[in-house]
């Protein structure tokens, strides 16, 4: 069963994301270190001790739906209800809708143990908290009073509606439609698909935000609007009113997330209500919609990415429980009487060592990626070169904590051998949910995309030379130390971000030169070269830290494994990334 790393978590909070220093600084307010423990404690208690029992029926029996009413697994209405009175909703939310304007370091901390005790319950308050931040953000004052406390709090909950049976990553060419009233309303129609926890039975009302075009409206992704459309109607006084006019017409069959409904929405059919049309608001201005869904899903990438760190520590958590109790054959200088536990053999050592080093690295450059998010708001004079640091590192923290949450997961089920291949150990579940990460959210294709061709060029490239000099400062501290229990460690590092600095001045200059093929052509292997130094230089910074948890030396060791075992990749990495478009230009007629 799964049980919260609390004290890694906040170790890793606290020493290399920033927290700490932050905290000292006095730019987080009141918060101190006993008030973060504190949160992270009773997160962790949640998600291992009333979350995590529920999955494996969340798994098994998935959402359920009759006559377009969608039933959640048994025992997690009462979950979700349990959630609410905890107000886990409204961490980072604004005190002045009932939130507690906590650092989104803390959130995404406790986001982390929420989905690895169950990621298909966990979607759907992170669907909420990115509903909240974008009617903070755009919503009018009258959106805001009706709708944010009650999403805060969690009694209703939020939704985002982007994607279209023909339109997926190109929102350019969606259908959906929105028509103006005179009252200052809208009538919004068309089909929604892929619609996380679109509909359910665990809140009293689910907010739609539905991204729609205006009949008049520009072409492309400059015509899209967004609009606010309740499942209920909200009455004068707060209470609810009829029914709109929208619905759950189908759930998908997936290959994991059962428990969380995947639906596709019907709006405006004449379903409900005496006149054909859901009935919306409007979020922000016409026609610029896609930028006030972009305050939704550049958060929600971050919350994607933690996913993928979530699985990975769930799954290697599991691994390393069995690898303990198996036993098999006789591991070299095995001396107990029978066969040797499968822990003590080198390849099962490789495996779970490899685990527990890309969960920790992954880790560590999402909550890295928090805490630029946070010295945003807070940091002063810095806010330009923070707002920077957040956007540079969104790419990397979804992409490679997603990648790696499906790697670990496979190598979680190669743990298990063949009893992983069995649904009962539950080994499998963790690959199966994983596998979904990589893709919604922006695939991590379309991440790669996004880091090469406009987060690499911030500042004239001066934000990710910035963070590779800061790299290159843990690398020779990590020398300076002169430690022979660190290897290797300061020479594998010092390659990595050879390797790195190479790749980047690589691409800028393509990108100068108006070569965006050949850029793209590397955009994805540079992605993964990126995500690697950072976790090497990372486990480093955490190895240098004084935690006074006395886990120093396994955090050394740990270090080293990953220094010398896995950033070896990365020289292979510069390589595609640099001189791997001819090939694929000259083989793009293989696959006509």
């Amino acid at each position: 069963m799964y049980k919260a790393p609390v004290e890694e978590i906040a170790f890793t909070l606290k020493h290399v994301a920033g927290l700490a220093q932050a905290i000292d600084d006095g730019l987080l307010g009141d918060l101190g270190e006993d008030l973060v423990d504190a949160i992270l404690h009773e997160a962790g208690r949640f998600a291992s001790d009333e979350i995590a029992p529920l999955a494996e029926i969340g798994d098994r029996q998935g959402a359920r739906i009759r006559d377009g009413e969608v039933t959640t697994p048994d025992g997690w209405r009462d979950l979700y209800r349990n959630w609410i009175s905890g107000g886990w909703n409204g961490l980072t939310a604004s005190e002045d809708f009932g939130g507690q304007a906590l650092p989104h370091m803390l959130n995404v901390a406790a986001l982390e143990m929420w989905n690895s005790g169950s990621m298909a319950f966990a979607l759907c308050p992170t669907l909420t908290m990115g509903a909240i931040e974008a009617i903070a953000a755009h919503g009018s004052d009258a959106l805001k009073k009706t709708y944010l406390p009650k999403l805060v709090s969690g009694e209703w909950t939020g939704t985002m509606n982007l994607t279209e049976p023909h339109a997926g990553s190109d929102l350019g060419v969606l259908k959906a439609r929105a028509e103006r009233r005179d009252d200052g309303s809208y009538r919004i129609s068309g089909q929604k698909i892929f619609i996380t926890w679109g509909e359910h039975d665990a809140a009293e009302n689910i907010i739609h935000l539905v991204l729609a075009r205006l009949s008049d409206a520009p072409s492309g992704t400059r015509g899209i609007s967004l609009f606010l459309v309740p499942k209920f109607l909200v009455n004068d006084d707060g209470s609810l009113g009829a029914r709109n006019d929208l619905f759950c017409h189908a759930l998908e069959h997936k290959l994991g997330i059962h428990g969380s409904p995947t639906c596709t929405m019907i709006y405006g059919d004449g379903r409900f209500g005496e006149e054909k049309g859901a009935i919306g608001w409007l979020v922000g201005e016409e026609n610029k919609g896609l930028a006030c869904m972009f305050t939704m899903m550049n958060n929600a990438r971050l919350a994607v990415g933690m996913q993928g760190v979530a699985i990975a520590e769930a799954a290697t958590q599991k691994a390393v429980a069995y690898a303990r109790e198996r036993t098999q054959g006789k591991a070299p200088g095995w001396t107990g009487s029978g066969m040797s536990p499968i822990i003590e053999h080198p390849d099962v050592i490789r495996m779970l060592l490899t685990m527990k080093a890309l969960t920790q690295g992954a880790r560590a450059i999402a909550y890295s990626c928090a805490h630029a998010t946070d010295m945003a708001h807070r940091a002063g004079d810095a806010r330009k070169h923070w707002q920077e640091r957040a956007a540079l590192l969104t790419p990397v923290a979804k992409s490679f904590a997603t990648d790696i949450g499906v790697d670990v997961a496979s190598l979680g089920i190669q743990v298990h051998g063949g009893m992983g291949f069995i649904e009962e150990t539950g080994a499998a579940r963790y690959l199966r949910d994983a596998r979904i990460a990589p893709i919604y959210e922006g695939t991590n294709g379309i991440q790669a995309i996004d880091l090469v061709t406009r987060k690499l060029p911030l500042s004239d490239g001066g934000e990710v030379k910035c963070l590779i000099a800061e790299l290159q400062e843990i690398a020779d501290r990590v020398g300076a130390s002169n430690a022979e229990s660190f290897g290797a460690t300061a020479n594998r590092l010092n390659a990595a971000i050879t390797d790195l600095a190479e790749a980047t001045d690589w691409l800028l200059e393509q990108l100068a030169q108006g070569r965006t093929t050949e850029a793209l052509s590397g955009a994805t292997p540079y992605q993964r070269l990126f995500g690697l130094t950072l976790t090497g230089c990372y486990l480093a910074k955490g190895a240098l830290a004084d935690g006074n948890d006395g886990a120093a030396d396994k955090r050394i060791a740990l270090c080293r494994f990953a220094a010398e075992n896995l950033l070896p990749e990365t020289t292979a990495l510069k390589d595609a990334v640099i001189n791997g478009a001819a090939s694929l230009a000259a083989a793009r007629a293989i696959l006509a």
